[in-house]
């Protein structure tokens, strides 16, 4: 019974820290899954869905960089390398977004930190797939089995 409540604990402190990253991204809550069609990836700085505090993806990279602010330079960047644009997938092509904003915003039609589709010729430099994630290395390099 401790187990259940200590891991209840731990995922709930997860998924807040996620939870004030998702409000500072249009459509954070909403981020689709490339590999579950239908269902959001809430970690979507992060290679994995369910992890928010390891394994950061060149989204959540750029994010940082940005002061995790959502603005145009961060809008405008492809950060995944799928030849669309952080805002055109997450549904603000125009760069209008602001977290406290009411703006009526279109659903996201990607995710800003994995190549899509994925398997495709054009992502296989990443060296994601949805079986097993990434394969040891980042899709810009980076190593994540030494870091």
């Amino acid at each position: 019974m401790l187990r259940v409540v200590m891991l209840t604990v731990c995922l709930s402190s997860m998924v807040y820290c996620k939870q004030k990253y998702m409000d500072e991204i249009p459509n954070g809550h909403n981020v689709p899954n490339p590999c579950k069609p239908g269902e959001t990836w809430p970690a979507s700085g992060h290679n994995d869905p369910t992890d928010g505090h390891t394994d950061v993806n060149q989204f959540g990279e750029d994010f940082k960089h940005h002061h995790k602010e959502w603005n145009k330079e961060l809008c405008m960047l492809d950060s995944d390398r799928d030849g669309k644009t952080n805002g055109a997938e997450l549904g603000d092509p125009s760069c209008i977004w602001t977290p406290k904003g009411s703006h009526n915003l279109p659903a996201p039609t990607g995710h800003p930190g994995i190549c899509e589709p994925v398997g495709s010729p054009a992502c296989s430099f990443q060296g994601f797939s949805c079986a097993g994630g990434f394969s040891g290395k980042h899709h810009h390099g980076r190593d994540y089995q030494s870091d």
